[in-house]
């Protein structure tokens, strides 16, 4: 089978790429991305029982029927993904996220090739204590330009399915958290861990101690889609993929247990989203999907990856 992967250096992308063909044996990998984010280092030190091709350029610009072509599925990571700086740059986000999106589907349809939308879990926005795919639309209520965005991309893919053939399906990730080559640092339990580490406080939003949030587990996100190649459910619908919910409050004290001494400075800024809520994933648990990550685990493997560079070298914060 060929794979074509977009944003294949990323946070998801660049341990999708290495641990995939551990799921799914025999299988050829186009990389695509556009190095915006320099991170040249993901491609370092590949597998070698897999092909891979790696393409640099733009999606927009990009001959995408002829790197599709004979293409059994696409995995279209790609996007502008820091959903608190989507509010300084609104337009570009839109532009970028769903204009690339559409061109991933439309060529998709045109060369009948199988297409995973990467969508997020901040596409709910809701007054309940808990939600899934079966929720109502006044329950979609994107808190950022980010989010926006990927409700539309939704919209658009389910309705290439419904009405132009495309064999599609869409993935609410939580909240990434684990290793990879291309990891970033902008979320949640990867800054905590980052400045944990470096001996810095950690900085929370006094108001979204208590709140509660998705997550997933990288080794769940690979796992998901593996499943979903191999069940061969492109079908259109919705999944939630999420390993757990947890209050920041519970984060927090599990990096404690591998740093006892860690500080924490609570700051008032405001917050993208008020909201405490648990996102379940209903669709994968009708379909006996069993979630294998592990937040502490997780956590303790990243720490253990910081822990390296802290030791090693001494690092100032001005």
């Amino acid at each position: 089978m060929k794979f074509v992967i977009t944003g294949a250096l990323g946070h998801i992308g660049s341990r999708l790429v290495r641990e995939l063909p551990l799921l799914l044996p025999d299988i050829d990998i186009v990389m695509i991305d556009d190095l915006s984010t320099q991170r040249y280092c993901s491609l370092f030190n590949l597998p070698t029982q897999t092909t891979y091709t790696f393409i640099q350029g733009d999606l927009l610009k990009l001959d995408l029927k002829s790197i599709f072509a004979e293409t059994d599925v696409v995995i279209h990571l790609a996007a502008i993904t820091n959903a608190t700086k989507s509010f300084d740059n609104q337009e570009q986000v839109e532009y970028v996220n769903y204009t690339t999106s559409l061109r991933v589907a439309e060529t998709c349809v045109a060369t009948n090739t199988k297409m995973f939308l990467i969508s997020s879990t901040s596409v709910y926005g809701t007054q309940k204590s808990q939600v899934d795919e079966n929720c109502s639309s006044d329950e979609l209520n994107p808190q950022s330009p980010y989010a926006a965005t990927k409700l539309k991309e939704e919209v658009m893919v389910k309705q290439k399915c419904l009405k132009e053939g495309l064999q599609g399906i869409i993935l609410r990730l939580g909240t990434i958290f684990g290793t990879s080559p291309g990891m970033r640092f902008h979320t949640a339990v990867n800054k905590f861990c980052w400045q944990a580490v470096m001996g810095t406080p950690l900085t929370v939003w006094e108001t979204a101690y208590n709140q509660k949030r998705p997550y997933l587990d990288l080794v769940d996100t690979i796992r998901a889609i593996a499943f979903f190649v191999t069940s061969n459910q492109f079908n259109g619908k919705v999944y939630n993929v999420v390993t757990l919910n947890a209050t920041v409050k519970e984060v927090v004290n599990s990096i404690q247990e591998f740093i006892p001494n860690l500080k924490i400075k609570f700051v008032t800024n405001k917050i993208m989203n008020q909201l405490s809520y648990e996102v379940l994933p209903a669709h994968l648990n009708e379909e006996n999907f069993i979630f294998k990550g592990n937040l502490k685990q997780g956590l303790k493997d990243t720490i253990s990856l910081l822990k390296q560079v802290s030791h090693e070298s001494k690092i100032l914060s001005f």
